[in-house]
């Protein structure tokens, strides 16, 4: 595909939507609708603002693959709410926001915007796979800072960070990342699993914070480097992070498969282009009137049809 292309991180993005949005936005029987018509504003907002000839909406078909959890049994861990033998575990999720998930599913499908999530693997997968597929720019918008890993300048691949809603985006590109961080989209994976993330279940080094990953990528390029650098007497490591790294080697030996996006998802064949006109009208028009979409859904509408 060529010409600019959008990904979103759906979940990431309703999450927001969620908790932006007041649920006193509801349906007319009373169902909070505050997700669903606060990520529409947020997709007409993006289509305006950035003009996208692409669009998917990428979904986690499953948002804490086994795969992972094989490899770092935390992964995720403390989110979730319910396990289930030989199927996903079910995420905690906000009881009010739950039931709109399926509404905003019916939703983008009646518009005719490109929905992808592929079992097995997480949204993220799905962002990385059709980035690496990719013949123009992208353009991925998301909250989670996981994804920045991406960032390409020569393949003008960029993140779109929301600060606020949608209205204000952090436009994070390869200066970006290394005035705040001190490495480039290649190095942002290691730098993430060196230092850890709670947030996601990732132990990271003992002692290695985000300033020490940095320096040390600096010095050494690359986690390759650096461990080849903690069996290398001769190498600038201080006795700390050489025995720390050491201790380590079991987590950092199966972190980099687990915190790298995937990008050799089996997509399926999707039409990626933006609609100019809604996909199926009556479905829409009956989820209109059902869930009460009023001004959000015209607004997007309107914008596409522009």
């Amino acid at each position: 595909m060529t010409g600019r292309l959008m990904l979103l991180d759906t979940a990431s993005l309703y999450f927001r939507a969620y908790f932006g949005v007041p649920d006193s936005v509801k349906a007319p029987d009373g169902t909070p609708v505050n997700a669903v018509r606060g990520l529409l504003d947020f997709i007409d907002r993006l289509v305006k603002d950035h003009r996208p000839e692409h669009l998917v909406a990428c979904m986690d078909a499953d948002w804490r693959p086994q795969w992972r959890v094989d490899l770092i049994p935390t992964y995720k861990a403390h989110r979730v709410a319910e396990e289930h033998e030989g199927a996903p575990d079910q995420e905690e999720v906000p009881d009010t926001l739950a039931p709109q998930v399926p509404v905003i599913e019916e939703v983008l499908d009646a518009i005719g915007i490109a929905r992808v999530g592929v079992a097995g693997y997480e949204a993220d997968d799905v962002i990385g796979t059709f980035t690496a597929r990719a013949g123009g720019p992208v353009d991925i918008v998301t909250g989670d800072r996981d994804l920045y890993q991406l960032v390409d300048d020569k393949r003008e691949v960029r993140v779109l960070y929301p600060v606020k809603g949608v209205g204000t985006l952090q436009l994070t590109d390869e200066a970006a990342l290394r005035e705040k961080y001190g490495v480039d989209g290649r190095g942002y994976a290691d730098l993430a699993l060196l230092r850890g993330d709670p947030s996601d279940g990732l132990p990271g080094v003992a002692g290695i914070g985000e300033k020490t990953a940095a320096k040390l990528l600096a010095e050494f390029g690359d986690l390759a480097g650096i461990m080849a650098a903690v069996d290398d007497p001769r190498a600038k490591l201080t006795p700390s992070q050489r025995k720390r790294l050491t201790e380590a080697r079991p987590y950092l030996a199966v972190a980099p498969k687990v915190v790298r996006v995937a990008d050799d998802v089996p997509l399926p064949d999707v039409d990626t282009a933006l609609p100019r006109t809604p996909h199926d009208p009556a479905a829409l028009e009956a989820l209109t009137h059902r869930w009460g979409l009023g001004g959000s859904l015209q607004r997007l509408l309107n914008t596409l049809a522009e």
